[in-house]
């Protein structure tokens, strides 16, 4: 089977998986394509913020951009341009270990989400990606933490697996 085939084969395995069972307010899905059909080659993705932190309430877009090594190479997930966070780039990619040097094949989409949405709340400011965020979460942590509510008002309404793609999405 050809490498792209592993990927889309794999894709197809972990579409089911999750809608089987995933972690409650997520949202993960192939992106659908004009004639209908599906591009499990990207997904479009919502992680919740998590319960008793600044993020809770907040229901966060983002993308999965998958290539067809999969699953040999992680995906490129990507938050809207502009998210403000110590571990995201201003383009929008995370930076997260799981998807760089500690990525390994068994990795699943959902604990890629779970990640991403632990980062959320537990930044890694030995691995910055924005010089701005990282400056004040290291010299200013409430100065961090206002700028953060005003850029991700957290009562969002949550994106629906069945909605089309909020225009926070890259595609």
């Amino acid at each position: 089977m050809a490498s792209g085939g592993v990927a889309r084969g794999r894709l197809a395995e972990e579409r089911k998986s999750w809608r089987k069972n995933h972690p409650h307010g997520f949202v993960a899905k192939p992106a659908t394509l004009p004639d209908g059909s599906v591009n499990l080659m990207l997904w479009n993705c919502v992680v919740p913020g998590n319960q008793g932190t600044d993020w809770e309430g907040g229901y966060f877009p983002l993308t999965l951009h998958f290539d067809e090594n999969y699953p040999s190479s992680p995906p490129v997930c990507k938050f809207p341009a502009g998210f403000f966070h110590v571990n995201v780039y201003s383009g929008g990619s995370v930076c997260l270990s799981i998807l760089g040097g500690g990525w390994k094949p068994s990795i699943t989409v959902r604990q890629i989400l779970i990640g991403i949405q632990d980062l959320l709340d537990n930044p890694n400011p030995n691995s910055p990606a924005q010089s701005s965020c990282y400056k004040l979460f290291i010299e200013n942590k409430p100065e961090y933490r206002n700028q953060k509510a005003q850029a991700h008002p957290t009562r969002e309404k949550a994106i629906s697996p069945r909605s089309p793609p909020a225009s926070g999405f890259a595609h």
